[in-house]
């Protein structure tokens, strides 16, 4: 599992112009990526990283601020570019794989207290931003 973790002041995410997911206050933006190895031990490791890690201001985590995050699948990340010029999604899990690992990211979050919103999974997504930094970070599991 990969996510690209943003520090934000505020987020956002439309579909059709409908906005389906939104944070108003200091968080993150998590666009998260799922292989077609990832389970319950990188969910957990994931959840924990993104809620823990000390990367909000001050060095505080978005347990320690009570901060929202925005989760965003983003089968994207796993997209390899190393040979031609049309990445390869060869390592991104399809949907009916990768879905049910995103929700159970979410549910995991919301299981240690944070609060979360979501973009729509497979959905073309219009996901707008303030990154507060700016800060953006790579995270594996």
């Amino acid at each position: 599992m990969r996510a690209v973790l943003q520090r934000v002041t505020r987020a956002e995410v439309r579909v059709d112009g409908e906005v389906v997911g939104a944070i108003d206050r200091p968080g993150l933006v998590a666009l998260v990526g799922v292989t077609h190895r990832d389970g319950a031990a990188q969910v957990t490791a994931m959840a924990r990283k993104i809620s823990e890690l000390r990367i909000l201001r001050d060095e505080r985590s978005v347990l320690d601020e009570a901060a929202s995050v925005l989760v965003v699948s983003q089968f994207t990340l796993y997209g390899n570019t190393r040979k031609g010029r049309r990445p390869s999604w060869g390592e991104a899990a399809p949907g009916d794989i990768a879905a049910p690992v995103i929700d159970e990211l979410v549910t995991s979050l919301r299981g240690l207290g944070v609060e979360v919103a979501m973009g729509r999974f497979g959905a073309m997504m219009e996901v707008s931003l303030v990154n507060d930094g700016p800060f953006t970070l790579l995270v594996e599991t």
